[in-house]
């Protein structure tokens, strides 16, 4: 008998779950003007809306409760001169020029007094940048992700946040992309293999636990 898609992740002992740790962060990634453009080529519809929406909710509890706050943004020279073969592989990535309204951060989510702004160049927020360092500083011991889009950028900093040693959580309620099919597979996959999924009503309950006093 062939067994089930459950059986064989059961028997690997994928989808267990982890400690979370005490002095957690929110990254929020990518939330750009791009995905919310109708006329833009990587326009991502209600799912996108959705996530901004839980996005917003987070980062007010995580500023309420005195955890650092981390937005990422992808940022080229007009052209992409620093955009390497990423750039190359994915026209719409000129969304992401400087200068353009796409580029810019959406509308209902802002950058704040304490927050942080990460600019990268290529999917995983960890990559080419300063937030390892800046994570390690501050003894930040859990991330907790949303984002665009999920099968993108979310997906390689939530690699990349495990690699990097952070008990990793992707509210996945905060997470969008173009389409279910990508959105849900790849939300299962990093369950399986690299993070919890938590809802928003949960992280906000564990980001008031580990408020700052």
């Amino acid at each position: 008998m062939t067994e089930s898609l459950e059986q064989n992740y059961d028997k690997a002992g994928y989808h267990a779950k982890q400690t979370h740790g005490v002095r957690p962060a929110l990254v929020l990634v990518d939330f750009a003007q791009a995905y919310f453009d109708p006329d833009a080529p990587l326009y991502g519809g209600e799912g996108c809306v959705a996530a901004r929406d839980h996005a917003i909710a987070l980062a007010d509890a995580a500023r309420a409760a005195g955890i650092l706050v981390i937005f990422t943004e992808v940022k080229y020279l007009r052209g992409g001169g620093d955009g390497g073969a990423f750039y190359a592989k994915v026209p719409a990535l000129s969304c992401f020029d400087a200068g353009r309204d796409t580029q810019k951060l959406v509308d209902g989510l802002d950058v704040e007094d304490g927050d942080l702004m990460i600019t990268k160049q290529y999917p995983s927020a960890f990559f080419g940048t300063s937030l390892a360092a800046t994570l390690q500083f501050h003894k930040i011991d859990t991330l907790i992700i949303g984002g665009l889009t999920t099968s993108g950028c979310v997906r390689a900093t939530c690699i990349d946040s495990i690699s990097s040693g952070f008990v990793t959580l992707i509210a996945h309620e905060a997470c969008g992309d173009r389409a279910s099919g990508p959105h849900e597979a790849n939300l299962f996959d990093m369950s399986a293999k690299y993070a919890d999924l938590i809802t928003t009503t949960d992280a906000v309950a564990y980001l008031q636990s580990c408020a700052v006093t």
